[in-house]
C-alpha cells in the first residue's frame, strides 16, 4: 500500500513538473527558466551552493550589467549571490527542523531578477536533511497502574518520541527491553509517525511482581544510529478487569479558522463496564504536541474539547489528536479526534513590487515593461485566487506571468509635454466573500526626448531704431519657447549669415545667445541705409539640436541731424555773383530761386524759406515753400545798385536745422553801372599785408612747372621724332602720331568755340577754387575784387593748347596751382563777354 502510494505521488509530482515546464515555455519573454539545487543541512558559511551563472548561461558580464539580485526569497538570510563569480553560497546555517518542521521534502525558491532586459529566474533549493537529531521522549519516565485481572491482550499506548529528523534519519522503530509479560506492537498513522502499544501476553500476578521496570527503546535509521530511551513503570493494582471503551474509535470535527475562544469542538464519550470506582472515567490527550496545549483543552470529567487559542487556517489546515479514556483501575481505551479547519477570507493579497523602471522614455514603444509585481494571498480555494488591474484612463496594463506574477507593460506612446508621470495604482482582489483587496501606487516619471522644435512667440519681429545710435544699444527681443525640459529646452539664438549692403550683418547687429537680446554692433545711419532684413535661429540643446528661424525686420527712423544745403546760388568764395534786375522791372519780378535740399526724410526734409537780412526789406521777398526771389513792388530810380539779400533755408525737424545763403543783386540797366558798383564795393575791403608775398610766391611755383612740364613734353617729341624716324629709315609702314585731345583751329575740338577762359584772384588764398561752368545767362556776373575794370580775353585755341600741353596726368597738379594763387576759371558766354568789351 506504501509503494502505491509513493507511486502516485510520484506521479502527480512528475504531471506538475511537465505542466510548470508548459507554462515556463509560455513565457519566455520574461523568465528562462526554473534551475532546482540540492545541499545538505547544517553547511558551514560561504559552502558552494551552486554556479547560477553557468546554470543560466549568462556570462559574468551580463550579470553586472542586468543588475543580477534576488527577490521573493522567504529564507534570503540563509542564501548570498556572488555576483562577481556568478555563485550562490550559504550565508548562515540552515537548520532544516527550524525551516520545514516535519515538511518533506524541505525546499524553499526564490526568484533571480536581471533588467536590460529583464529576466526572471526560479531558483529551488532542496534541504537534504543529515541525522542530526536523536528521539526524544517528552518524559523521563512512564507510569502504568495496572490491574492484575488486566485481561491478556490488553493494550497500553506508550508515549511516543520525536524525532526532528526526516526519513530514513527520523524515527524508525521502538525496542522494549525483554520480559516475559509484555510485547511491543508498533503502528503507524496516515501521516507516516510511529507509535507502539505494550500488549499484555501473560496475566500478571501482584503478589510475585507488583512492579515492573521496562525501558523503551527509540531508533532512527541514519548514520550513525541514534537512539531515545524512556523508563517504564509498571505498579500492579488490584482486579480492574474492564477497561474503558469509546464509543467512536475516531471522532471528526470542523470549525471555523475565525471561531471564538471557547467554542465547543466535539464531546468524546466511554464506558466501562466496571462498578464502583472502577469505572470512573477520566478522559486526556495522548501524545498531543506541546504547542497544541494552547489552543484546544479538554475536560477530563466530560470529555469536552473546547477553543482556547486562535487558530489559523494558513498554518494548519487540520488536527489529529490522540485522546485516552482511564478508570480508575488503570484500564485505558485510546481514540483519535480529527480537526478540519474550514477556510476563512481573512488574509489581503500582499502585493510586492519585484522591479521598476522609472524613468521610461517617452519614445518607448508599446509593450515595454515597466514593473514586474508578485501578488500573494495566504487564504485558499477561491479565497486565494487573486485578479490584478489598474486604472482604465492611464495607458498601461497589466499581463499576467508566472502563478501570482504579473508584469505592467505600456499600452501606447507617450508625450511627456502633456502628461510627464503617472501615478499607477495597482488593486490585488481575491474572489473572496466579501472579497479583500490590496493596492499600491507606482510613480512613474516619463524622461523627455527631444521631439520638439523652438517656437518663437510670433511669426515675424518689426523694430525700430533711432539712427546715430550709440554702439551696442539693444534694439528688441526675440523669444522662442521648448516644450521638452531641461537640456532639450535650453535654446541658445543665432542670427544667420546674411549679406546687408554686401556686408554680413554681424558686422550691423549682434544677439545674445542666452537672453535673445538683439544689440546694434554700431551707429546707424539713416541715410546710408534705412532698413535690415534677417533672420534669427532658435536652436534647442538636444541631441541632436531641433531649431527654427524667424524673419526680423529693423527700420531705421531718421533723426534731423543734417542741415539744408544750398544747391543754388553757389557760394565761391571771395567772388561775388549778382543777380541783374533791370530797373524797369515789374512787381513780381523773379530775381532768381534759391534751391536746396536736406538728405533728412520727413518732416526733417520739409524746407521753407526766409529772408533774413535784406538791403531794402520793401523790395524784394521770397517763397515760404518754394525759395523764389521775387520783386514785391515796382523798381525806382532812387534804389540803390547794390543789393545784399541773406535768405534762411530752415528744415521742419525738432530742433530745426538751418543755412545761410547770401545773394547779391545788382538793380541797373547797363552792366558797367554795375562794374563800378561792384569795384567800389570791393576795394572797400581790408586786405592782408602779406598777400603779395604769397601771390608772387605762387606765380613763382606755377611758372617753374609750367616751364618743367613744357621741357618734358618738348623732349618727349624729340623722342617721337627720332623713332618715326627710324621706323621711316627700316622701309616699315609710318603711322602718322597726333598728340592725344588735340584740337583743330575751325572750332571742332572738345570745347566749343563759344567758350573762353577768365582768371580772378581773390583776397583768400584758401577758398581760392577753379570752376569749370557753362555758358553764363545776361543776368549772372563774375566779378574779381582786386580787378581795376578791365578783363582780358583769352581765346578759346588757347585752352586748347594748355589742354595739350597738361595732360590728364599733370592737370591736377596744374588746378592745384591755380588755386594756391587764388585763380579762379569760369565760363562765360561769348556774347555777354563782347557786350562788356564793348
Amino acid at each position: 500500500m506504501a509503494s502505491n502510494f509513493w507511486s502516485i505521488k510520484c506521479r502527480l509530482f512528475c504531471v506538475s513538473t511537465w505542466t510548470f515546464i508548459l507554462f515556463l515555455a509560455y513565457f519566455t519573454h520574461i523568465v528562462s527558466g526554473q534551475i532546482r539545487y540540492s545541499i545538505a543541512e547544517e553547511m558551514k558559511k560561504g559552502a558552494l551552493i551552486g554556479n547560477l551563472a553557468q546554470d543560466l548561461g549568462l556570462d559574468l558580464q551580463r550579470l553586472r550589467s542586468g543588475r543580477v539580485r534576488i527577490v521573493t526569497a522567504e529564507s534570503i538570510q540563509y542564501i548570498e549571490l556572488k555576483t562577481d563569480k556568478g555563485i550562490l553560497v550559504v550565508s548562515e546555517r540552515i537548520d532544516r527542523e527550524q525551516l520545514c518542521q516535519e515538511v518533506t521534502p524541505c525546499s524553499f525558491s526564490f526568484e533571480v531578477i536581471l533588467e536590460n532586459p529583464m529576466e526572471l529566474h526560479r531558483v529551488t533549493v532542496e534541504i537534504n536533511d543529515i541525522n542530526d537529531n536523536s528521539p526524544m521522549f517528552r518524559k523521563d519516565e512512564i507510569k502504568f497502574e495496572i490491574s492484575e485481572s488486566a485481561t491478556l491482550g490488553s493494550r497500553f499506548m506508550l508515549a511516543s518520541a520525536e524525532d526532528a529528523d526526516v526519513g530514513n534519519n527520523g524515527l524508525q522503530k521502538y525496542i522494549l527491553t525483554t520480559n516475559d509479560m509484555f510485547v511491543l506492537k508498533q503502528h503507524s498513522t496516515p501521516d507516516g509517525k510511529k507509535y507502539a502499544e505494550m500488549i499484555l501476553q501473560k496475566p500478571l500476578d501482584r503478589e510475585n511482581q507488583p512492579k515492573i521496570s521496562l525501558k523503551l527503546i527509540a531508533l532512527d535509521g541514519g548514520t550513525p544510529q541514534r537512539s531515545g530511551t524512556v523508563n517504564i513503570d509498571i505498579t500492579v493494582l488490584d482486579a480492574n478487569d474492564n477497561p474503558p471503551i469509546f464509543s467512536q474509535s475516531v471522532y471528526v470535527a470542523t470549525v471555523m479558522e475565525n471561531a471564538a475562544i471557547g467554542t465547543c469542538i466535539t464531546t468524546v464519550n466511554a464506558t466501562d463496564a466496571d462498578s464502583g470506582s472502577n469505572s470512573l472515567i477520566t478522559y486526556r490527550f495522548s501524545n498531543m504536541k506541546e504547542y497544541l496545549n494552547d489552543i484546544f483543552q479538554m475536560d477530563e470529567i466530560t470529555g469536552v474539547i473546547t477553543l482556547v487559542g486562535h487558530i489559523d487556517y494558513e498554518k494548519d489546515k487540520k488536527y489529529e489528536i490522540m485522546i485516552e479514556a482511564v478508570d480508575q483501575g488503570g484500564l485505558t481505551d485510546s481514540g483519535k479526534v480529527l480537526i478540519d479547519i474550514v477556510d476563512v477570507n481573512d488574509n489581503a493579497p500582499v502585493i510586492n513590487v519585484m522591479s521598476f523602471s522609472s524613468p521610461v522614455p517617452e519614445d518607448a514603444t508599446p509593450g515595454t515593461t515597466v514593473a514586474i509585481i508578485h501578488v500573494k494571498d495566504a487564504d485558499s480555494e477561491q479565497h486565494g485566487q487573486i485578479r490584478c488591474s489598474i486604472d482604465n484612463n492611464i495607458p498601461f496594463k497589466v499581463k499576467s506571468t508566472l502563478t501570482n506574477y504579473y508584469t505592467l507593460v505600456t499600452d501606447s506612446v507617450f508625450d511627456r509635454e502633456i502628461v510627464p508621470e503617472y501615478n499607477i495604482t495597482v488593486t490585488a482582489t481575491d474572489s473572496g466573500s466579501p472579497s479583500l483587496s490590496s493596492t499600491t501606487t507606482l510613480r512613474l516619471r516619463i524622461s523627455d526626448v527631444n521631439d520638439n522644435a523652438p517656437l518663437f512667440d510670433k511669426m515675424s519681429y518689426d523694430a525700430y531704431i533711432i539712427e546715430n545710435n550709440p554702439s551696442g544699444m539693444s534694439i528688441f527681443t526675440v523669444s522662442a519657447r521648448d516644450t521638452d525640459w531641461n537640456q532639450n529646452a535650453k535654446i541658445s539664438y543665432f542670427l544667420e549669415d546674411t549679406q546687408v549692403n554686401g556686408s554680413p550683418v554681424s558686422t550691423y547687429l549682434s544677439i545674445n545667445s542666452d537672453t535673445g537680446v538683439v544689440h546694434a554692433v554700431r551707429t546707424f545711419d539713416y541715410e546710408q541705409i534705412k532698413e535690415l532684413q534677417l533672420a534669427v535661429k532658435a536652436q534647442d540643446g538636444g541631441s541632436p539640436p531641433l531649431s527654427s528661424n524667424v524673419s526680423v525686420k529693423i527700420l531705421i527712423q531718421d533723426q534731423n541731424d543734417n542741415a539744408p544745403q544750398v544747391l543754388y546760388p553757389v557760394q565761391t568764395g571771395g567772388s561775388l555773383v549778382a543777380e541783374i534786375v533791370p530797373r524797369s522791372a515789374e512787381v513780381g519780378y523773379l530775381v532768381t530761386k534759391v534751391v536746396a535740399v536736406d538728405v533728412d526724410s520727413g518732416q526733417n526734409a520739409w524746407l521753407s524759406y526766409k529772408l533774413q537780412k535784406a538791403t531794402d526789406r520793401a523790395l524784394f521777398e521770397v517763397g515760404l515753400q518754394n525759395g523764389e526771389i521775387r520783386t514785391i513792388r515796382q523798381v525806382t530810380d532812387k534804389d540803390t545798385v547794390k543789393q545784399r539779400l541773406t535768405v534762411v533755408v530752415e528744415d521742419n525737424g525738432h530742433p530745426s536745422r538751418s543755412a545761410t545763403v547770401i545773394v547779391n543783386v545788382a538793380v541797373a540797366d547797363s552792366f558797367p553801372e554795375v562794374l563800378s558798383e561792384f569795384t567800389d564795393f570791393t576795394q572797400d575791403k581790408e586786405y592782408n599785408d602779406n598777400l603779395t608775398f604769397f601771390l608772387v610766391l605762387a606765380l613763382a611755383v606755377v611758372s617753374f612747372l609750367f616751364i618743367t612740364c613744357l621741357v618734358v613734353i618738348i623732349s618727349v617729341k624729340i623722342y617721337r621724332w627720332r623713332q618715326s624716324r627710324i621706323l621711316y629709315q627700316s622701309n616699315l609702314p609710318v603711322i602718322p602720331y597726333y598728340p592725344p585731345r588735340y584740337s583743330d583751329t575751325l572750332g571742332t575740338g572738345t570745347l566749343p568755340h563759344v567758350y573762353n577762359y577768365e582768371v580772378c584772384r581773390t583776397t583768400d588764398s584758401r577758398k581760392s577754387d577753379c570752376k569749370f561752368g557753362r555758358a553764363g545767362s545776361q543776368n549772372v556776373l563774375i566779378m574779381d575784387p582786386s580787378s581795376t575794370g578791365t578783363m582780358q580775353r583769352i581765346q578759346s585755341d588757347k585752352m586748347r593748347i594748355t589742354d595739350y600741353l597738361f595732360p590728364p596726368t599733370f592737370r591736377p597738379t596744374f588746378e592745384n596751382q591755380l588755386r594756391s594763387t587764388d585763380l579762379i576759371l569760369g565760363f562765360v558766354g561769348r556774347e555777354t563777354l563782347d557786350r562788356t568789351m564793348t
